[in-house]
């Protein structure tokens, strides 16, 4: 199967990937673009930008993603590195890794937090001395 490379996320922004309610869906994800899921999603999701779970979305499984907002059902582990968003009828179950977490009255949040600054890239410690080590 030919597949052409994927376009960077600022060369698809303002492009959306719609899972329309009624619609469920048993398998992995990889979007390069948002997504707005008003459906049901069984397995893992992995976005280089924004999910939007719908009121009547749900997710089982995993989220990686830049930003979320949640409005529907979400259990499993999601990792988000910017902003997580979680709106009132939201329910959440499980384990949330984020930068930055907002929870609007109402939300259902039953689930581990850690709140962790976004960096892009850490580089890798290669056991020599930094610069300013040297010298100490």
């Amino acid at each position: 199967m030919f597949e052409k490379s994927p376009k960077s996320y600022t060369d698809l922004l303002g492009k959306t990937n719609r899972i329309v309610e009624g619609t469920t869906i048993k398998g992995d994800i990889i979007s390069h673009a948002d997504f707005r899921l008003d459906g049901g999603l069984t397995g893992n999701f992995n976005c280089k930008g924004k999910i939007v779970i719908g009121p009547a979305g749900s997710v089982f499984g995993d989220i990686v993603c830049k930003n979320a907002d949640i409005e529907g059902k979400f259990e499993g582990k999601i990792q988000v590195a910017e902003v997580l968003n979680i709106k009132s009828k939201a329910i959440i179950h499980g384990e949330v890794i984020c930068g930055k977490l907002s929870v609007e009255p109402g939300a259902e949040f039953s689930a581990s937090c850690v709140m962790k600054p976004y960096s892009k890239s850490i580089p890798p410690h290669d056991g020599q001395p930094k610069p300013e080590e040297k010298n100490q």
